[in-house]
């Protein structure tokens, strides 16, 4: 295991304070990314557990409008590639509050979720969308299947990083799936988390960043092999990896080694690849406090939108406090009167931010820029500007101006 950047030490981000929290102790944990040099997968230790994490969970696909649309496109696509039809059976595992496979159900296609949180599993079942609730392990992909039936498609979106045990994840994967069935998996790729500075992305609750090789790897030790992959805009670059059981699979796609090229010519299956990128880090977190501490030296004010898990970890790797960012916003009502893990940003409603008039809005999910950049674009009304930290500082004073640092 060799060293690619250490953060610090965080608290988990998604652990958002309630008022009546703030003067308790609160635990971080080492964030420190490693990775292996046989297989190259890159890593942190699992130092927190997906029970600590996702029993109660802050986070409801459904808040993000383009999430939504992504996963509307998605099940359009898959429905005709796989000629998926009334008597099709799909699971989704990790399916959050129902935002994908409510599509489904409006196609009266034969669905369930499994979902280990308890509060987004229940409004999935509100919105109408069948929810399990529990952890994916090889036992309950067994259950699953013996009682609805082997599954036409299995989904996972944006879980592959999430699991300790990638193997009985995978295992479990395969027991849920048919013997000529298909797995679809979306996860975000190092390689772009890499040359763009994504490094916000890394946090307690990823365990594993993947390259399309070290994926080759992990569905193996499960029984799927590679045959499909396509490279997605979403959370900034993620990758679409479409898997079969190996003894149906056959040759991949060309798109499979196309993609395997450009990892390897980055060099990513040696430790080049991932020698520049914790100065890359810290040229990140300069550029932001230099900003910040300059905008409050002049007595300007500069207020956060959005309250995702990336963001926390910007801002404790930053060391930002409300003395530099007063407040955040964020469109999901659970965490309307928390507070950030560790920097203890209060957060707030949305309509804040037109009621205060900041000089500045620094924009926390960065991977939601073109639908967040026409949503605030009402900043611009009385002079405000956006600031967006990743892959580098940029500020746009109008819709047609950008200052990049």
């Amino acid at each position: 295991m060799e060293s690619v950047v250490d953060l610090g030490a965080t608290p988990p981000c998604e652990s958002f304070l309630a008022a009546d929290q703030l003067d308790r102790p609160e635990p971080a944990y080492p964030l420190h990314l490693r990775v292996c040099t046989d297989c190259w997968l890159a890593q942190i230790p699992a130092l927190i557990t997906p029970e600590e994490t996702f029993t109660q969970y802050a986070y409801f696909s459904s808040y993000s409008t383009s999430w939504v649309e992504h996963a509307r496109t998605f099940v359009t696509g898959a429905v005709e590639r796989l000629g998926l039809g009334p008597d099709a059976f799909v699971v989704e595992v990790a399916s959050n509050d129902g935002y994908l496979l409510r599509h489904m159900v409006d196609r009266g296609i034969r669905c369930l979720g499994v979902e280990p949180s308890v509060n987004v599993g229940a409004a999935a079942r509100e919105a109408g969308v069948p929810t399990l609730t529990e952890f994916l392990s090889p036992d309950t992909g067994a259950a699953v299947r013996a009682e609805h039936g082997p599954a036409d498609l299995v989904v996972a979106n944006n879980v592959y990083a999430h699991i300790p045990d990638v193997i009985g994840f995978t295992k479990g994967l395969r027991a849920l799936v048919a013997d000529d069935g298909w797995v679809s998996i979306e996860v975000q790729h190092l390689l772009t988390l890499i040359e763009e500075n994504q490094y916000d992305t890394i946090y307690h609750e990823h365990f594993q960043y993947y390259t399309v090789a070290s994926a080759i790897r992990a569905l193996a030790s499960g029984g799927l092999a590679l045959v499909d992959v396509e490279l997605l805009p979403t959370h900034g670059g993620s990758v679409r990896l479409w898997a079969r059981p190996a003894e149906v699979a056959g040759e991949p796609d060309r798109r499979v080694a196309e993609v395997l090229d450009r990892e390897k010519a980055a060099g990513l299956r040696e430790l080049s690849g991932y020698t520049e990128f914790s100065a890359r880090v810290a040229k990140v977190r300069r550029d932001l406090l230099r900003f910040l501490i300059e905008a409050a030296e002049r007595g300007e004010t500069v207020v956060g939108y959005g309250a995702p898990g990336k963001g926390n970890t910007l801002l404790n790797h930053c060391g930002i406090r409300p003395d530099l960012l007063a407040y955040t916003v964020d469109r999901n009502p659970y965490k309307h009167g928390r507070f950030t893990p560790g920097t203890r940003i209060p957060i707030l409603p949305p309509e804040r931010i037109a009621a205060d008039r900041p000089d500045y809005v620094l924009v926390l999910p960065w991977n939601l820029r073109a639908e967040l950049a026409e949503q605030l674009s009402f900043v611009h009304e009385w002079g405000g500007r956006l600031v967006f930290p990743i892959p580098e500082l940029s500020i746009v004073e109008a819709a047609s101006r950008e200052v990049t640092a």
